[in-house]
């Protein structure tokens, strides 16, 4: 089973995201170039045997290593391979590796040509489709990076095998948001099918997967850089950066799906939508063994989001469900949000 998606680029030519058992196709895509993986520990360990043929950098695990620190040592370690402007960068791992890859080979030698092993449902089915690349700045999501796109990504759905079910779910919390973006049924899903028979499917998790890309790839297609479509993407990101900022006890996909209930909330306080979709939102994340709430104070999550990176001087724009299947970009003043949030639950 195989699906190929297309994103174009505003540059020209398409980035393409290949989903199933595609790891196969892997030394072709590469035709021979000097390659070298980067990817973290855990990765390295699982998959040595495709990995030590080749170069390889490794970085650590998680958040905290999300860093322009990181990024000079990925530099660094190029530099004594002797790395050129064709040396291919491929990124194997998550979200973390994948947007971290990005980044390094935009800006090496002023950029070199990469592509993407996506390991887990969260990488698969956005992080590493796209172009978006970067790291964070004092616990800060995102702030420095790039907008540039692989040449491919591969979403081989065997990776996900080893994934737990908390970071299965995580990843599906992406997929719930491009239903609600884009794709009633793809959101219908999630209300019909639990985590465990979604996991456990391999067909209905394809079509998951290549559901969610193709939503990505649509608006990617219209808006490579975010002027304006491609906001809607942010749904339950705005709140979930400032949830992240705020504890680590959630991972970032919960972070998204507590985020969106948040935004649905709020659409409900502006009467872009009625208390049933709110529902249905909430017990089709929960169905996906997401959580809904985080427990933290309005307030402290309010800070937060003051520092967001989609902030316009007095005001930030808000990705708030019209329905399911349709999504608005409301440019929200800070006071006006100040007043609203703690009657919001988040």
């Amino acid at each position: 089973m195989k699906e190929v998606v297309e994103v174009a680029r505003q540059s020209g030519g398409v980035s393409r995201v290949m989903i199933g058992d595609v790891l196969g196709e892997l030394e072709s895509l590469l035709a021979g170039r000097r390659t070298v993986i980067v990817t973290d520990s855990n990765v390295h360990r699982r998959y040595r045997e495709l990995i030590d043929p080749y170069e390889h950098i490794i970085i650590g695990m998680g958040e905290t290593n999300k860093t322009l620190v990181t990024m000079e040592k990925i530099y660094r370690e190029l530099v004594a391979l002797g790395a050129d402007r064709n040396t291919f960068l491929l990124g194997f791992g998550g979200g973390i590796v994948t947007d971290i890859t990005g980044f390094a080979a935009s800006t090496y030698m002023r950029g070199v040509p990469f592509g993407f092993i996506a390991s887990t449902l969260l990488a698969q089915v956005d992080a590493s489709v796209g172009g978006k690349n970067g790291v964070n700045l004092d616990g800060y999501k995102n702030m420095v990076g790039t907008f540039n796109q692989p040449e491919f990504v591969l979403c081989d759905l065997g990776l996900l095998d080893t994934l737990s079910d908390r970071e299965f779910a995580a990843g599906c919390a992406e997929i719930v948001k491009s239903g609600i973006i884009a794709d009633p049924a793809l959101f219908a899903m999630f209300e019909k099918y639990p985590l465990a028979k979604l996991r456990a499917n391999k067909k209905l998790l394809l079509k998951a997967v290549t559901g969610a890309v193709r939503v990505k790839a649509d608006i990617v297609g219209r808006d490579e850089k975010e002027a304006g479509e491609r906001r809607k993407l942010n749904l339950g990101h705005t709140f979930g950066h400032a949830i992240e900022k705020t504890t680590s006890d959630f991972l970032h996909g919960e972070a998204v799906a507590i985020g969106m209930v948040t935004a649905s909330a709020m659409a409900a306080h502006y009467g872009l939508i009625d208390r049933e979709v709110v529902d249905r939102i909430g017990k089709a994340l929960a169905n996906a063994g997401l959580p809904t709430s985080s427990g933290i104070d309005p307030k402290r999550l309010f800070k937060a989001l003051v520092m967001d990176k989609k902030r316009e001087n007095e005001d930030i724009h808000l990705v708030l469900p019209a329905g399911i299947g349709e999504c608005v970009v409301r440019k929200t003043a800070f006071p006006e949000l100040e007043e609203i949030m703690p009657g919001i639950p988040c």
